[in-house]
């Protein structure tokens, strides 16, 4: 891969990637056209060339879009009591571009710089639909004060979306990024995010591999910050839209992997 490849996120490539395949199909559950571009056609050859890669990507073929769609909803539901949406770990995130957001929208995306400088570059072009601001920065490190610095008002409330980062993360580094996230949310602010459980962390697949923490009880995790959530997994009936027809069993069977997505109001300080 060229040296620019070597420093974007794979990760953020493969799901910009996903998304592009769903844009392509009849039944798009969202449109994204400018997934293919970011993706990048090296990517779509390093899915075609990689067996393990490619295991995984035919594995999560309705994941991605049902996530993409669910996490859509919950912006366009929420966005009109906040203004303020935070992507954390934006990766190749496109919101700013193709969702329809009220004009006083403001789209703060937080990832690191070669990442940014990479989405930036292929999309110079292209207006945005939101006020969008990008923010470099290791989530790891502290990353607060550039928020603010952007325009962050933290009197206000916002949405949050942390999608396809948390289970990259340690356990201590997902309790500092969500104290982190509370201390700068108001009241009434919303969160959406996607998880593991445990059992999730134990495959074999290059993906998983580079999982590092996971959550049996996410309600009780985001509980401990203030917030309060509802979780459904992908095949619900709340995260399916007629394409994800895999439903796991009940909650209270143990021991199987599981994805979990959560959505949420902050209910305290």
């Amino acid at each position: 891969m060229s040296e620019i490849k070597k420093l974007v996120s794979l990760t953020s490539l493969f799901m910009a990637a996903g998304r592009a395949i769903e844009n392509e199909r009849e039944d798009r559950l969202f449109e994204d056209p400018f997934a293919r571009q970011l993706a990048g056609e090296e990517t779509f050859e390093l899915l075609k060339r990689d067996k393990d890669i490619v295991t995984n990507t035919k594995k999560n073929s309705h994941y991605i879009p049902v996530r993409t769609r669910f996490f859509d909803d919950f912006i366009i539901n929420s966005v009109s009591q906040c203004h303020q949406i935070v992507i954390l770990g934006a990766g190749m995130d496109t919101r700013a571009f193709r969702l329809n957001l009220p004009e006083n929208s403001h789209i703060y995306e937080i990832d690191q710089a070669e990442v940014l400088e990479h989405k930036n570059a292929i999309l110079k072009d292209i207006s945005p639909k939101s006020h969008r601001h990008t923010i470099k920065a290791d989530l790891r490190f502290p990353w607060i004060h550039l928020l603010l610095e952007s325009g962050y008002c933290q009197d206000q409330p916002s949405i949050w979306l942390l999608e396809g980062l948390l289970y990259y993360l340690t356990e201590m580094e997902v309790y500092q990024l969500l104290k982190n996230i509370s201390d700068v949310s108001a009241i009434n602010s919303y969160l959406g995010a996607d998880l593991v459980n445990k059992k999730s962390l134990e495959g074999d697949s290059k993906v998983m591999k580079t999982w590092r923490s996971g959550f049996d009880e996410p309600e009780v995790l985001f509980n401990d910050y203030g917030w309060t959530v509802s979780v459904v997994e992908p095949g619900d009936e709340k995260a399916h839209f007629g394409r994800y027809i895999d439903k796991n069993p009940p909650r209270n069977i143990l021991n199987i992997p599981r994805v979990f997505l959560a959505t949420g109001r902050k209910y305290k300080p």
